[in-house]
């Protein structure tokens, strides 16, 4: 059933979508539970990332890529399997596995800090020419330091040697990175990166007061990652002005306030 028309809401990008991202972290759910997850919210969802390297133990990991091709959903690869690969000396082998496997997308992060800046360029430019680029931007760890400026910098590197997005980290908890230890958003460092990349930034953003804020922020159209899969309809119920903490998208601030007074 196509969905009601009776609301004024407001307007999302359709897919194939270059803004308004739904970026979700796929930590190994099962084939079934996949697929009838996709069948409920496919067409909200963009990039369906396998989180760290769980596509490499995953047996089916290539039955998972097809099925999220069948639903228009890109499957990636997460950038932690590729700087184990790095270090290894194997980037090159996980590459052209993940291509054989079908993967539209790859990330490449140094999220562990294992990789020098101009390898992290190197094998943004050798997987661009196979793959769909997400560089993700940003230390995993807690206690290193977050500079702007630096971020800023590094995403516009990354876009310049070929990616497609920037990934702004903040981890799968929402305490690192964008964010201090309490889940605020660090606001200077969100308004460097729309700046750097011309809002070619997808926010790791897994907690809903998070992406609320982005939302009120930046619009329906703000580009979100690290979703958790289960919520991706409760998130694009934020977008749309249909929860409390986003009502004024679809009501405005004068019909909110009547409403709060009936």
């Amino acid at each position: 059933m196509p969905r009601p028309d009776f609301l004024a809401l407001p307007t999302r990008s359709p897919k194939p979508r270059r803004a308004g991202i739904t970026h979700v972290l796929d930590r190994g759910m099962p084939l079934p539970e996949m697929s009838a997850l996709l069948d409920v919210c496919a067409g909200h969802v963009d990039v369906w990332k396998l989180g760290w390297g769980t596509a490499y133990l995953d047996p089916r990991v290539a039955d998972r890529v097809a099925i999220l091709r069948e639903h228009g959903v890109r499957a990636c690869v997460g950038g932690t399997l590729l700087e184990v690969a790095w270090v290894q000396g194997a980037a090159a082998r996980l590459l052209d596995w993940a291509a054989e496997c079908g993967f539209p997308c790859v990330e490449v992060s140094n999220g562990t800090r294992r990789l020098p800046l101009r390898a992290k360029r190197e094998l943004i430019e050798r997987a661009v020419a196979r793959f769909t680029v997400l560089a993700e931007v940003g230390a995993k760890e807690p206690d290193a330091p977050v500079h702007a400026h630096a971020w800023a910098e590094e995403a516009a590197g990354d876009l310049e040697a070929g990616a497609t997005w920037v990934v702004a980290e903040g981890r799968e908890s929402g305490t690192v990175g964008l964010y201090s230890a309490d889940g605020t958003v660090r606001a200077e460092l969100v308004d460097a990166l729309l700046r750097a990349t011309r809002h070619r930034v997808i926010f790791e953003a897994p907690r809903k007061d998070q992406q609320a804020w982005f939302i009120r922020r930046l619009g329906a159209d703000a580009s979100l990652g690290n979703v958790v899969p289960a919520e991706v309809l409760g998130l694009e119920a934020l977008r749309l002005g249909l929860r409390a903490d986003t009502i004024e998208l679809s009501c405005g601030d004068g019909e909110v306030a009547a409403a709060a007074g009936t």
